[in-house]
């Protein structure tokens, strides 16, 4: 999953000393913390950007697979796929903006399953076959995507 604009709203406040911070909703760390480990589901992270908060909301959450300041996400989809030894059709990918639409793409040709907040960019919003949330990024859009997976869809996923 991305960060910016889907675990996210998407803004960054910065302090006067510099200091960065990121809300991220308590609905969507449930649903990944407990809903996926429940249902044997591992979390992984593909993000642009590269942050210390993400880091550390990642801990708190027991994501230990996290791909930060990744330029062509695609490529670490793949390395994922091929690490984890899964098949495109088992997993999911939630984001928001065209830096995920290959990602999309990809899985979306290959059987996975690909979600994005309500508040996505134009060009994701208008891809066949993506779960649009009727939650923002930040907002519980995760956690509504991750009950999609699990309650509508009643797929076996093992990477999201």
């Amino acid at each position: 999953m991305d960060v910016d604009g889907t675990l996210t709203d998407g803004k960054l406040y910065i302090g006067n000393e510099g200091e960065m911070f990121k809300a991220f909703s308590v609905k969507d760390g449930f649903g990944i913390k407990n809903v996926l480990r429940k249902n044997e589901i591992t979390p992984v992270i593909i993000t642009g950007r590269e942050s210390r908060i993400v880091l550390k909301r990642c801990e708190e959450l027991g994501i230990s697979h996290v791909y930060q300041g990744v330029e062509n996400k695609r490529e670490a989809l793949l390395k994922v796929i091929s690490d984890f030894g899964v098949s495109p059709g088992r997993v999911a990918y939630i984001g928001d903006d065209e830096n995920d639409l290959e990602c999309m793409e990809y899985l979306l040709k290959n059987d996975g399953v690909v979600g994005c907040p309500e508040d996505s960019a134009l060009e994701v919003l208008k891809r066949s076959g993506v779960y649009h949330c009727k939650r923002r990024g930040g907002d519980g859009a995760v956690r509504e995507f991750i009950q999609h997976i699990i309650c509508d869809l009643s797929v076996e996923l093992f990477v999201v």
